[in-house]
């Protein structure tokens, strides 16, 4: 494997920097990760009332999860290519532009057709930030808060839907879907303006190129890292996407108590972020085991028990302490398996996940369209069984991690 040296000015080192700039900066990449997030999944607690008011079917408006997916999956290795000598703090700001400006765009969409362009703007940005951000803890803080600062960032996954979905649900339902993305795209920009100020000079010293990432795939534990990422993903998106249908027709719930459920699955996935990230450094097959064991119990559950509100709830919390602790678990697993390059492991984090997502939510919605909710919440608890066994399989063989460099 080989890489680009690219040689610069270096800015100061973070042990040089003072905590609090450190800190806010930290705070800034995680506001970004927020945006994307909130901004990618939240047709989720919206799609109802977006299908309806361009009359498409669930399934059809299930599209605007599969698109940015996608999208992301490509953009990730050929933007982390392309871009590979540009200062990353400079990219960051083009991505998150672009995610306002996507927001906009969604906003005053005329058509369907332009809702699922403003999509594929999301996945390229998805693609860009998140193969950046998600490795960046290192070049922020002190090697000793690394740890921390790591979970910080990837709290912003559970904090999408604990705060950026219901509450955009809830403007949704108070003032329309289109006043909810207008919202948040007010709020990138915001997001846009604070990262340009706290986030210091980030020059690349080590492009990323395709041969790298060709050979990492060679590895054992990265292609474990695939397939234990392909399963649980799929089993998530391919359920949560058409997780407000499943609460309407199964639980009949109205608009204010999915929005509240959806609150509650969102705190239970910030509790799940920090416990996963607590233990995935000192037993990454156990605690990626666990999760996926765990979401596996609350969608095969949730047809059986999930028609009350209690049963609901209570599989939601399951679920969301479950899902809250996947990211960090996968992104761990993928940087284990190839130590030394940190932005490399993020880029092929990014991409597998991103296209499971649209896989998922694609399939999530070929099923529903064909069927129910109840039999997509079976289906997708069958694929988490499937990633506790492969994780098994990887503990059985004893597959060990390669020192770091």
């Amino acid at each position: 494997m080989s890489t680009a040296t690219t040689p610069a000015a270096r800015p100061l080192a973070p042990s040089d920097r003072s905590p609090l700039v450190s800190w806010l900066a930290v705070v800034a990449v995680t506001l970004g990760i927020f945006s994307i997030v909130t901004t990618e999944i939240l047709p989720i607690g919206l799609l109802t009332s977006i299908g309806s008011s361009f009359t498409v079917s669930d399934g059809m408006a299930g599209l605007m999860m599969t698109m940015p997916g996608f999208l992301a999956a490509v953009s990730a290795p050929l933007v982390m290519v392309a871009t590979g000598r540009v200062d990353r703090r400079v990219m960051l700001g083009v991505f998150v532009l672009l995610l306002a400006l996507a927001n906009f765009l969604t906003a005053v969409a005329p058509s369907y057709w332009v809702v699922l362009v403003s999509r594929v703007m999301v996945g390229v940005t998805i693609g860009g930030f998140w193969s950046i951000g998600a490795g960046l803890a290192g070049r922020l803080v002190p090697a000793r808060s690394v740890g921390r600062a790591t979970a910080v960032i990837f709290s912003a996954v559970p904090l999408g839907s604990v705060l950026g979905v219901p509450l955009g649900t809830f403007i949704g339902d108070v003032a329309g879907w289109r006043t909810a993305f207008l919202v948040m795209g007010g709020f990138t920009l915001a997001v846009l303006a604070l990262l340009l100020l706290v986030v210091p000079p980030l020059p690349s010293d080590r492009a990323t190129r395709l041969d790298v990432l060709g050979g990492m795939l060679r590895g054992v534990n990265t292609r474990f890292a695939l397939v234990m990422t392909f399963l649980v993903v799929l089993a998530h998106f391919g359920t949560y996407t058409y997780v407000t249908p499943f609460l309407e027709q199964v639980t009949h719930a109205g608009p204010a108590l999915v929005t509240v459920y959806l609150l509650i699955y969102g705190a239970a996935g910030i509790a799940g972020n920090f416990l996963g990230g607590s233990t995935v450094g000192r037993r990454p097959r156990a605690t990626f085991a666990a999760a996926a064991a765990m979401l596996a119990g609350a969608t095969l559950l949730l047809p059986v028990l999930g028609g009350s509100d209690v049963g609901a709830v209570t599989l939601l919390i399951v679920w969301g302490v479950a899902y809250g602790a996947v990211p960090v678990c996968s992104q761990t697993w993928f940087a284990k398996a190839s130590p030394g390059f940190p932005e490399a492991s993020s880029v092929l984090f990014t991409a597998s996940f991103q296209a499971t997502i649209s896989i998922g939510a694609l399939a999530g919605g070929a099923v529903l369209d064909r069927s129910s909710p109840s039999v997509v919440m079976a289906l997708g608890g069958l694929a988490a069984v499937l990633t506790a066994l492969v994780a098994w399989v990887h503990w059985a063989g004893r597959f060990s991690w390669p020192k770091a460099s």
